[in-house]
Order: C-alpha cells, then structure tokens, then sequence
C-alpha cells in the first residue's frame, strides 16, 4: 500500500449506486463518521472490493452496503454492476452468478481507499475498495435441535444446577454439626461453583453482551473455577495431612485452619488471575484473542480502543488458569493414591478415622466429578458438536452428582437435614458420631 499523500489521487468520495444499476447517483444529505463500527460482540473482519475479484460492494442511496460474493471472479471489472443487483441473472451454464449476498445498515460498516501495487499491473498502484464489517447475524430457527440444545436446555440446566449447589452449600452452612472444616470446604466449593455456572450462563447469551460484559463473564468463570480447585486441593492435602499424623487430637481448631487454607486457597487464586489478566493484556501474540479475525484489523485499531477490543480472554490466559488445575489434579492424584494405600494398611482406627474416611471418599468422588466436567470443557473447544453436547450433558450432571456425594449419599446428613425440617423434639441424650456408627451410620 502506498500513503495517500504520496499517490496521484485527490481525496476518495463514495460512489452510489441505484438499486437498478444506475451509476454516481447524487446523494445530498450524507456525512462522514470516521472510525470503525461498533459491533459489539460480533467480530469484524475486511472485504476487498477490485476489479477481479470475488467480492463485489455496492453503497445504495439510502446508506446501505450490499456485499456481494461472486461464483466466478469477474471477468468485466466493475462493468457488470447492474447486472449483479438482478437477482435472476443466470450465466451461459443457467447457474446464478451470486453466491451470497447482505446488507449492512450504516453503522455496521465503514468503507476506505487505498492504492496496491501488483505483479499484474506492472508497477503501476491499482485502486481498491476496502470494507471493515461486522459479521452478518445467523439466522436463528430455535425448533433446530442445536439450538433448543444450545441456547434453551443449557441455560435451564445451569439455573437447576445453581439451585442444586445453593442446597448443599445451605445444608452445610446451616446445620451445626457439618460446619467443621471439611463442611466449610464444601461450602466454598460449592459456592465457587455457583458463580462459575452464573458467569457461564452470561457467557452462553453472547448477542446480550457488550465486550465488557463478555469479559467481566469470563474473569470470573474462570477465577471461581480456578478457586474451586484450589480448595479442593486444600480437602485433600488436609486429609492427606491428617491420615499421616500420629496424634489426631493435637490439632488446632478448624476455624484457625480454615484461616490458613483460605490464605492459601484464595492467595493462589488471586495471584494465578493477576498473572492471567496481565498475559492477556501485555503478553498475548496479536490476532491470537478469539474475537479478532486478522493482522490488518488489529493493525488498524488505534491505541484508546485497546482494552475495548479484547471481547474475551486470550488462548495465553486461559493457559494460565487450566495450567495450575492441571497441575492440582496431578497432586489430588497423589493425595488420593497415597491415602488410599496408608487407609489400606490400617487395621484399627477410632471415630476420628471413621470420619476422616467419610471424608476421604466425598473428596474422591467430587475430586472424580469436577476432574471429568473440566475435561469436558477443554474438549468443547474442539469445535465438535458432539463434544459441546457432551460437555452440556457433563456440565448438567455435576450438580446432581455433588448432590448426591455430599448430602443423599451420607445417611447422617440426610438425617440431620429430616431432623432439621420434621417437627421433631429434642432428643435429650447426645449420640456423638462413634455411636451413630456403632448404630449403623453410612460414613
């Protein structure tokens, strides 16, 4: 491209053409609006309108960009305009020369000059017409399966799960005797993974959604996924830790420990979300973000819109957040393999160990259960229809299976929650948790 200055051009006027063909029609009542459109979440991408090519614009009166795109590259330059609007133009083999075709309205378009030089014009600069676009809106047909999938039982899906998890975080939270330390785990995790499933359902109404929105949806999907692994790990090193020790009575209290395991869970959560959101902002390749489409647009984007073009976070920090959770379920699985090996070894253990080892499995199956939905994400990226289907059905099963680990599975806690909603009187002797054991408690 050669700077317009340094070209033997005046300054480039549009040209409008008549619905019918008719060429330099004059148009009184129009004015320029410098800058690139406002698509919003949609992503922009360039059009290249010169005489062979494939792609036609045509500017209508009325402010209306038409893009057309040619079966063949035209053969007669810009000649054969009108014969383009004809919708019922055939070429000699009785096919349609159109391909496809749409319109942008003003605002959703802006359209330039500029001269290039080429091998085929012989060093002299050929003028183009260049177009920056928001891409077309698909047509939606909602009795379409993937779109009842995608748009209608996805969303459903995520408010059942989100109540799902506000009952076990509220059963854990309100009855006395979960609220140790591995109850208020469970009832971060559980919280961590309601705001996941909130910012996920954001995520899905994207036509809803400005770039800030967007953005603000993905920090914190992937912050409150990040911290729910986090404390996850905190369950297991804590059990782990407690298997290992040879007096279980000499502890501090839970409330101290659950101090220490928040600086730890949070703080690593914190710093990895820091570090994420820098990679993104700073050290992120151009072009790599998903919403941008092409060097020249990032190029052509001036230095205030920076921030405003990042619609989502970058592939660099998304690495940031899955890396440290691949790396925690590596260690979950040492924990697990190793306290099921000390477990194995044990011929007596007292109502401590009893309750460590109800403890040890709820890990491992939510441990199982969020490991297998992360997976399913990551294969959703794929672009496989049958993978994101899977990752939905995945994704709708979680709550469910919490559910189920934490409170249906755990004969004491679904009796302590009947105790706690039936009009039942005090019991006036204390059955502390060996003795429920003793009595037939499903630990």
């Amino acid at each position: 491209c050669r700077p317009r200055f340094t070209a033997s051009s005046a300054v480039w006027t549009p040209e409008f053409i008549g619905r019918k063909g008719e060429r330099n029609v004059k148009v009184d009542d129009f004015r320029f609006v410098i800058g690139l459109p406002d698509c919003g979440t949609k992503q922009k991408f360039n059009i290249y309108h010169y005489p062979e090519s494939h792609d036609k614009l045509i500017l209508f009166p009325d402010g209306q960009l038409r893009h057309i795109i040619l079966r063949e590259k035209g053969k007669n330059g810009d000649n054969d305009l009108r014969r383009y609007l004809d919708e019922d133009y055939s070429d000699a083999e009785g096919q349609s020369i159109l391909l496809l075709k749409y319109d942008y309205v003003p605002g959703l378009y802006c359209m330039d000059q500029f001269f290039s030089n080429s091998s085929q014009d012989r060093g002299e600069p050929s003028e183009t017409i260049m177009a920056t676009v928001c891409s077309p809106k698909p047509e939606v047909h909602w009795t379409d399966s993937s779109v009842m999938l995608r748009k209608i039982i996805n969303p459903i899906c995520h408010g059942i799960a989100m109540i799902i998890l506000l009952i076990v975080a509220i059963i854990y939270f309100v009855l006395p005797t979960l609220r140790d330390l591995v109850g208020n785990m469970v009832t971060t995790i559980t919280m961590c993974l309601i705001v996941s499933q909130a910012a996920d359902l954001v995520r899905i109404f994207t036509e809803f959604s400005n770039h800030v929105s967007f953005l603000i949806a993905d920090l914190f999907f992937y912050v409150s996924l990040l911290g729910a692994f986090f404390w996850l790990n905190a369950m297991g090193y804590y059990i782990w830790k407690m298997f290992r020790t040879r007096n279980v009575f000499l502890r501090v209290s839970d409330g101290r420990k659950y101090c220490w395991y928040s600086g730890y869970a949070w703080g690593c959560t914190a710093t990895m979300a820091s570090i994420a959101v820098f990679a993104h902002y700073f050290l992120d390749l151009p072009g790599s973000n998903r919403s941008q489409t092409t060097e020249g647009h990032a190029a052509a984007e001036s230095i205030d819109g920076f921030f405003e073009s990042q619609d989502s976070i970058s592939w660099l920090g998304i690495a940031v957040f899955f890396m440290p959770i691949a790396f925690i379920i590596i260690v979950n699985i040492f924990f697990f393999v190793t306290t099921l090996r000390f477990i194995n070894r044990m011929h007596t253990y007292g109502r401590i160990h009893h309750k460590l080892r109800c403890s040890f499995v709820m890990f491992t199956l939510i441990f199982a259960t969020m490991s297998v939905a992360w997976l399913f994400l990551i294969l959703s990226w794929l672009h496989v229809d049958g993978l994101l289907y899977m990752h939905i059905i995945a994704n709708a099963l979680q709550a469910p299976c919490i559910l189920y680990i934490c409170v249906l599975r755990q004969k004491h806690v679904t009796f302590l929650v009947k105790s706690c909603l039936g009009d039942q009187p005090p019991q006036t002797s204390e059955w502390g948790d060996e003795m429920t054991y003793m009595n037939g408690g499903n630990y």
